[in-house]
């Protein structure tokens, strides 16, 4: 049987949760920290992952075209 309970209550019409800046004060239903926000994606898989997913259709659908 299915758990059809629905914790999500979120407006998706609604803007987003400003910047935690008192995270004491918020303890029950907190925003983002700035930390959050504010991080740099120095590492990120994004770069590789742009290059990587095209190529990658290209050479199926050369695969596809030419072995079908």
């Amino acid at each position: 049987m299915e758990n059809t309970e629905s914790r999500h209550t979120e407006d998706p019409n609604k803007g987003h949760k400003p910047i935690e800046h008192n995270y004491a004060k918020h303890q029950d239903d907190p925003g983002p920290s700035p930390q959050a926000i504010k991080e740099k994606d120095i590492n990120g898989a994004s770069v590789v992952l742009r290059w990587l997913i095209p190529l990658l259709v290209i050479a199926l659908v050369i695969y596809w075209l030419v072995y079908k």
